[in-house]
């Protein structure tokens, strides 16, 4: 257990040193505020759909495609068991911190954080199933989690169908389906911008994090609590809920890592969009991937141990 322990630590640590160099730039007045804006756009638009084409050109079984259809399933009951528990945090707070609040314990940095730890700690093989959560977080975030801040007005269909996380498996499931590869050429390609993901995503988080006042943050109780049931709740109603499934070890302990990834970073973007309390939306973020680097080793460990 210790080594596994201290193998995804190491990862873990990995990251946030990445992150460092991007906290560096951010402080300095090397990245600026437009700089992140541009690279945020290069991660969502064109990197994480290359990372999931990519993860979709490999050989499968019939388990396989078992394992997808049931573990897609399963996670939007995860999701929803996450929504129901949410209902019932911070009803003592106004409305403008209530809903970031809430929309910060159930969704996750799945993209930025979650893949490149999963592709860290599992390998390249697990990044398939790693794309199933990100199709759910995509679907949800863009109905419940848009209700959520804005409002039923706010909901667009559009938006869904138009999601870069959407359209990508658009392009890469019928591939994996009909067992179709890439040209050597374009194969490649793909894969040299999705090697972009790890770097390029903790230094935008890292600039990002800059520019948050962590004075304030470490005395947000409220934070401490929504990090609190992201980091450690959500992940244990997730192992709890998959384990009898007796899925693929790889998928289970890559959608409990991913269960345990940090606020997703679109909190505070949705917070500002829809004028809810941004300030408070992104120190959430700041820290709980800060409180992170603790508790991802022991989730990690656990779910590699639960998974077999």
């Amino acid at each position: 257990m210790l080594e596994h322990f201290l193998v995804v630590l190491g990862q873990v640590t990995t990251l946030f040193l990445l992150m460092g160099i991007g906290f560096f730039l951010g402080k300095t007045g090397r990245l600026s505020l437009v700089g992140t804006g541009e690279m945020s756009f290069l991660l969502m638009y064109i990197v994480t759909p290359c990372i999931i084409v990519g993860s979709f050109q490999t050989d499968w079984e019939g388990e396989t495609l078992r394992t997808l259809a049931v573990g897609t399933a399963a996670l939007a009951v995860c999701y929803g068991v996450y929504i129901l528990i949410s209902l019932f945090l911070f009803r003592d707070k106004p409305a403008d911190l209530q809903a970031p609040l809430r929309f910060g314990c159930i969704y996750g940095n799945t993209g930025f954080m979650g893949l490149p730890l999963v592709r860290a700690v599992l390998g390249e093989e697990a990044l398939i199933f790693a794309v199933v959560s990100m199709v759910v977080f995509n679907v949800l975030c863009w109905t419940h989690g848009v209700i959520l801040m804005g409002g039923k007005g706010a909901f667009s269909p559009k938006k869904i169908v138009l999601n870069p996380g959407v359209i990508a498996v658009a392009i890469g499931l019928p591939l994996f389906l009909l067992r179709l590869r890439l040209p050597g050429p374009l194969y490649n390609a793909v894969g040299f911008v999705g090697d972009l993901n790890t770097p390029l995503a903790m230094v935008v988080i890292g600039a990002q994090m800059s520019r948050a006042d962590l004075l304030s943050t470490f005395r947000g109780k409220e934070l401490y609590a929504a990090s609190a049931v992201k980091l450690l709740l959500m992940p244990a109603v997730t192992a709890l809920l998959l384990l009898r499934l007796h899925l693929d070890p790889l998928f289970y302990s890559a959608t409990v890592i991913l269960a345990a990834a940090p606020t997703a970073g679109i909190t505070s973007m949705f917070a500002e969009r829809f004028g809810r309390d941004s300030a408070r939306a992104a120190q959430l973020v700041s820290l709980s991937t800060l409180l992170s680097i603790l508790t991802l080793p022991v989730v990690g460990v656990a779910a590699q141990i639960l998974g077999g």
